[in-house]
């Protein structure tokens, strides 16, 4: 999405040829006009998702009011779904809403696992449901021209795992160089783990990065503070050269929170206990909406514990590259809305 707001077409047309069309009311606030041609409920409903993230996928502020009668007969269910947002002047998709929806980013179902507790190394935590497998989550992202995506761990994953761990770039802040032996009892170890979950990470399908995600309760992390049953933690490791810098960062690592979220949307928190002395990463989390709390010691290393709000980054719109805050109210936000009935 162009940074000028002026700039955006008078309709956007999806790889299929539905065209949906786009006005401009400024500052922000587009209209979104269903195509003419009927087509079943359900077809339009899909079509509109992917023609709303198009448009909310990055730059500024946005807010799309649902404009035309071809939309009448799936507003029930886009209000009941939490894709429409009805106000009195009219239905509003928004960006802190239709990000929450997993429907076009998921590629499992995540429905919320029945909640049994059970005892663990910090007190009681819920039953964690089985690791999901295969593909995760894909998201097209428009400044690169390519798609991020997830996929579960396997032990195939091995010979690239032990690659690299075994480069001096990665071990120099990962400790986990060795043998190929040592890597496998490594996976072995994870895969059993029922707190723990490995990922691949992906850009047009070529690997790039490993991603371990954790729950918080379970992990080491819970002995430093108060973690909440459904906190999620995770380290991370980008294995390939090629794929550095502030372009890939703000694509991988506010995808990767996405998809934490997506898959428990009880997750109100995600956690992150780098190294306090990493200034380089601790200012990229910084930029992707996590809150510096306070530096703690583990045995092996002086870290600081990070947290990234549900709340702020579905309302900020981390996935989309804003604008650093200019510390004004958003112009476009739910409450805001629903405050005056209007945009």
């Amino acid at each position: 999405m162009p940074e000028d707001l002026s700039a955006i077409a008078p309709s956007v047309t999806l790889p299929c040829g539905t065209r949906f069309g786009v006005t401009d009311h400024g500052g922000g606030r587009l209209g979104l006009t269903a195509p003419e041609a009927p087509m079943p409920p359900h077809a339009l409903i899909a079509k509109a998702l992917s023609a709303c993230e198009r448009l909310t996928a990055e730059g500024p502020e946005v807010a799309l009011r649902l404009e035309g009668p071809q939309w009448a007969p799936v507003l029930p269910q886009l209000r009941a779904q939490g894709i429409a947002l009805a106000c009195a002047s009219g239905d509003f998709v928004l960006p802190e809403m239709l990000w929450q929806r997993p429907d076009l980013w998921l590629c499992h179902n995540a429905p919320a696992y029945p909640q049994i507790w059970r005892q663990g190394p910090h007190g009681r935590h819920p039953l964690r449901p089985p690791a999901p497998e295969g593909m995760l989550y894909r998201r097209h992202i428009p400044w690169l021209g390519q798609t991020f995506g997830l996929r579960a761990l396997t032990m195939e994953d091995l010979p690239l795992f032990h690659r690299w761990q075994n480069d001096p770039r990665v071990a120099a802040f990962f400790e986990e160089a060795g043998s190929l032996e040592a890597h496998q009892a490594y996976l072995e170890r994870l895969l059993a783990d029922p707190h723990m979950t490995g990922v691949i990470g992906m850009l047009d399908d070529m690997p790039f990065a490993y991603f371990e995600l954790y729950w918080c309760r379970e992990n080491r992390i819970g002995a430093h503070y108060e973690a909440g049953p459904f906190d999620r933690g995770w380290h991370v490791l980008v294995g390939e050269e090629s794929v550095r810098g502030a372009d890939y960062i703000t694509a991988w690592l506010p995808s990767l929170m996405h998809y934490m979220f997506l898959s428990e949307p009880r997750c109100a928190r995600i956690m992150g206990e780098p190294k306090a002395s990493h200034a380089q990463q601790l200012r990229n989390l910084a930029r992707a909406g996590f809150a510096h709390l306070r530096d703690f010691d583990f045995p092996h290393k002086r870290a600081s514990l990070v947290a990234l709000d549900r709340q702020h980054f579905f309302e900020t719109r981390a996935w989309a590259r804003p604008a650093p805050t200019d510390g004004q109210p958003l112009r476009l936000s739910a409450a805001r809305l629903l405050d005056k009935g209007d945009w």
